[in-house]
């Protein structure tokens, strides 16, 4: 296909709240500049709170920002190298700036992608690209974060979130015990039904207290807190002996310096992980990511996307998300 000059995308000049997010229609279309370049044309793209990080500056990255960190989307365009993906392949892929019509990779780099089959569907589409950042970030990190053991007792925040209820339903399975945390009963019960064991709401409960009760005192092997500040000391406080603390998230603002004494006690094992730095090989990728379609292929991991918002409508989107208005995953339709 001739591919248009001009795009449109989602991105932000500056860094500050939901106001410097913009929807620009007329952005540059990339084209093919070297014989590695891929152009894909996007379909959807996943929502991710990653994405908040990098417009609040927490995360650093060059201006102006394209967001996005995953999408399903066709190859449209290759350079002379490119020998393992076709013109008219259909992929699911990470990678950033897919909140766009078209995303520029370089082959040398681009390994993070499925190759989907040629009659997949709408909703199939949609499902591709939004499920590998957070479903490979809970299987990552139940596996190397964390290797959760049958009988554990593994505390999980946010747990009716994208990453949250995949970690409920893995750690379940595996035979642990999963406290699960969320802020109203009505996304309590539908973790519940995913396989989480005791239900703790902490809009109206003492968190700590009801893990102390729940463990007989003991307090949890894991925990997995992807809110921040406001859970720092809570999560801390709630890990058994030789616990783990993976603290994933800085949804309530970043965690401050802390004095690193304060794990010896009870010889505690602090984790800052990231997903990159577990798929960071094409062995990596391949491992995890056909782990993460056999558990849906079985049947094993239920995936749903709550809501769908157009592209240009990512600042709402935004919004939702870090509200806690949503449960499970956002995506974006991207417009065609």
């Amino acid at each position: 296909m001739t591919l248009p000059e001009t795009q449109s995308v989602v991105l932000h000049k500056e860094h500050g709240d939901y106001n410097v997010i913009s929807y620009v229609e007329d952005y540059p279309t990339p084209k093919i500049e070297s014989p590695n370049d891929i152009i894909i044309k996007n379909f959807y793209s996943g929502v991710n709170f990653i994405e908040a990080y990098f417009r609040k500056g927490i995360y650093k990255a060059p201006l102006p920002y394209i967001f996005g960190r995953e999408a399903s989307g066709e190859i449209v365009a290759i350079g002379s190298n490119v020998k393992n993906l076709r013109v008219g392949d259909k992929v699911a892929y990470l990678s950033s700036s897919t909140f766009a019509q078209f995303t520029k990779v370089n082959v040398e780099s681009f390994y993070q992608y499925i190759k989907l089959d040629s009659s997949i569907t709408d909703e199939e589409l949609k499902i591709q690209g939004s499920i590998y950042l957070q479903g490979l970030t809970a299987l990552t990190f139940i596996n190397e974060a964390y290797k959760v053991q049958k009988g554990d007792y593994n505390l999980v925040w946010a747990a009716a979130g994208g990453v949250g209820k995949t970690l409920v339903q893995l750690i379940s399975q595996i035979g642990a015990h999963v406290i699960a945390i969320a802020s109203t009963d009505e996304k309590l019960q539908q973790v519940k039904e995913l396989g989480a064991e005791y239900l703790i709401n902490s809009t109206n409960e003492d968190v700590l207290q009801r893990v102390l009760d729940i463990t007989n005192g003991k307090g949890v092997e894991a925990v997995f807190d992807s809110v921040g500040k406001d859970t720092f000391k809570t999560s801390f406080d709630s890990l058994a002996r030789k616990g783990t603390f993976i603290s994933y998230g800085n949804s309530s603002g970043q965690v401050p310096p802390l004095t690193i004494n304060i794990l010896s006690a009870k010889n505690i094992r602090l984790l800052r992980p990231q997903l990159n730095a577990y798929i960071a090989t094409k062995e990596e990728w391949k491992h995890y990511s056909e782990e993460l379609l056999d558990l849906i292929n079985q049947g094993n991991l239920k995936f749903e996307i709550s809501k769908t918002y157009d592209l240009k409508d990512y600042a709402q989107a935004a919004k939702d998300l870090e509200s806690r208005k949503t449960t499970g995953k956002l995506t974006l339709k991207i417009p065609q």
